[in-house]
C-alpha cells in the first residue's frame, strides 16, 4: 500500500526515535524502551527524576497505565510510544485504550487491525484528529503489528455535545441505537473533579452568575459523560483481554489528573485493578521544571521540551 507523503513522515520520525527489530521468523516485534531525548521523569513518591527504564518497569507492574497527554506537544506523543513499546517488551499482552476515537468507529478500528480494510477506508471513516499521521498512528500501528487490540472508548462528540446542551436529563431521550455508545451507568457529583471542571473554565460565563452556573453544570455533565463512556470501555476490554494483560489508557490530561475523571471511573469499576497515572508537562527548561505546581497530579510527572 502506497503511504502519503504525511504518513511516510511519521514512519520515518518513528523510526528515528525508537529501535525497532523483527525476532526471527517476524512472529513478534521487540521495541526497546529507550527515552525519547525530551524527556525527564520524575517520580513523586520519592520525589527524585527517575531514568525510563526504570520507570518502565514500575509502571508495568500494573494493571492500567494513564497516560494524561497535551495535545499539542510532539514530545508528549513521542513519550506515549515510548512507554507503549516499553509495556509490550515487558508484558505480554497489551490493551490501548484512546480518547481520540469514538465507540460507534470500534468496527472500523477492529476491520483495519484485522488487516480486512485498507488504511485509507479506515481513516475516511473512523473521524480521526487532526495530525492523527504524526500523533497517534504510530501508537496504532504499534499495535496492529503486535495484534493488540485498540479501543475507540469515547463517546460520539454529537451525544457528548447533546449532553452539553440539555444536560444528563438527555439520557431519558436517547434511541437504543445510540445509547450503546453511552455507559450504562452515570456518575457526576459535585466533588473535587467538578471544581477543577469550573475553575479550568474560569468560573465564568455569559448570561451572569446564574446561567454560568447552569452552562458550567451542563458542560460539566458531558464530561462526566465521556468519562463513564472511555472507563467503561477501557475496563471491559481489559478484562476481556488474556491473563496477564495491561492496559494503556491515552486521554487529555484533565480526564486523568489528580486520579480523577476517568481514572476514578475505571477504579469504581475495577476496584481490584493496580493503577498508575502519568501526566505530561511540556515545559520551556528542562533544566528547571516546575514540579511543585504539578506534583498533586499523577504519580510521575513526565516533563517534555514545550514547543517553541
Amino acid at each position: 500500500m502506497r503511504l502519503s507523503s504525511s504518513l511516510r513522515a511519521a514512519a520515518l520520525l518513528s523510526a528515528a526515535l525508537f529501535t525497532t527489530a523483527c525476532a526471527s521468523g517476524g512472529a513478534r516485534v521487540s521495541t526497546s524502551p529507550s527515552s525519547p531525548a525530551a524527556l525527564r521523569i520524575y517520580h513523586v513518591k520519592s520525589k527524585q527524576f527517575v531514568p525510563f527504564n526504570q520507570f518502565a518497569a514500575d509502571i508495568a507492574s500494573n494493571d492500567i497505565v494513564f497516560f494524561g497527554e497535551q495535545h499539542d506537544d510532539p514530545a508528549t506523543h513521542a513519550a506515549e510510544h515510548a512507554v507503549l513499546a516499553a509495556l509490550g517488551d515487558k508484558r505480554p499482552h497489551v490493551v490501548l485504550s484512546l480518547e481520540m476515537f469514538e465507540r460507534d468507529v470500534q468496527p472500523l478500528l477492529d476491520q483495519y487491525l484485522a488487516g480486512t480494510i485498507s488504511e485509507a477506508n479506515f481513516l475516511a471513516g473512523s473521524r480521526p484528529w487532526d495530525r492523527y499521521a504524526t500523533d497517534y498512528r504510530p501508537m496504532v500501528e504499534l499495535a496492529r503489528v503486535r495484534g493488540w487490540p485498540v479501543v475507540a472508548s469515547n463517546v460520539p462528540r454529537r451525544l457528548a455535545s447533546a449532553v452539553g446542551r440539555a444536560g444528563l436529563a438527555m439520557l431519558d431521550t436517547v434511541n437504543r441505537g445510540d445509547r450503546r455508545y453511552m455507559a450504562a451507568e452515570h456518575s457526576c457529583p459535585k466533588d473535587k473533579y467538578y471544581t477543577n471542571f469550573v475553575a479550568a473554565m474560569g468560573g465564568h460565563g455569559p448570561g451572569g452568575a446564574s446561567a454560568s452556573s447552569s452552562m458550567a453544570d451542563r458542560f460539566y455533565e458531558a464530561q462526566c459523560v465521556k468519562d463513564e463512556a472511555m472507563a467503561e470501555a477501557l475496563v471491559a476490554a481489559w478484562r476481556a483481554a488474556p491473563a496477564g494483560s495491561i492496559a494503556l489508557q491515552v486521554d487529555g490530561a484533565f480526564h486523568s489528573d489528580y486520579g480523577l475523571g476517568t481514572a476514578e471511573r475505571a477504579r469504581r469499576r475495577a476496584p481490584n485493578a493496580k493503577t498508575v497515572v502519568l501526566t505530561a508537562v511540556p515545559t520551556k527548561d528542562l533544566a528547571r521544571p516546575e514540579i511543585a505546581a504539578h506534583a498533586e497530579k499523577a504519580d510521575y510527572l513526565l516533563f517534555t521540551r514545550a514547543p517553541l
